[in-house]
């Protein structure tokens, strides 16, 4: 069970790493993105790059979860509803600083999101994955 709770908090943890260094490389490399952040000024281009970082964010953290603490498939969809509660907030607050298909796209996947990477991810010291636990089949 610890395993279990503590590979959806590395998760969480992961999510906010990947998503910090990300961010930090798109207003390096993106002057007017940075210039941009700080009033919600975003160009259409900068509001997809944003929704482009939250999706691998997304999908990395779901991944990290899977691939190091070996945690069953069923608990990315425990990390994503836990992603999204935290996020709900934060767009309510910034609603009217994005159009409304701005947070739609943002919101919605992100459990199917976290899915997507925990389900690329083989769970370490399992050689072929889940189902290297099942019974031979007899054959």
């Amino acid at each position: 069970m610890w395993r279990k709770i503590g590979s959806v908090v590395a998760g969480l943890a992961a999510w906010v790493v990947i998503a910090t260094i990300l961010d930090r490389a798109l207003r390096f490399v993106w002057p007017e993105y940075a210039a941009a952040l700080p009033v919600f000024q975003f160009t259409l281009p900068m509001m997809f790059a944003r929704l482009t970082e939250g999706a691998l964010t997304t999908i990395a953290a779901g991944w990290f979860a899977r691939r190091i603490a070996r945690t069953p498939l069923w608990l990315a969809y425990v990390q994503g509803g836990l992603i999204l509660l935290a996020f709900l907030p934060v767009h309510y607050r910034l609603w009217h600083s994005f159009p409304v298909w701005y947070h739609l796209t943002f919101l919605v996947p992100l459990i199917p999101l976290t899915l997507l990477g925990a389900s690329l991810a083989r769970p370490a010291g399992r050689p072929g994955g889940e189902t290297a636990s099942l019974p031979p089949s007899g054959r």
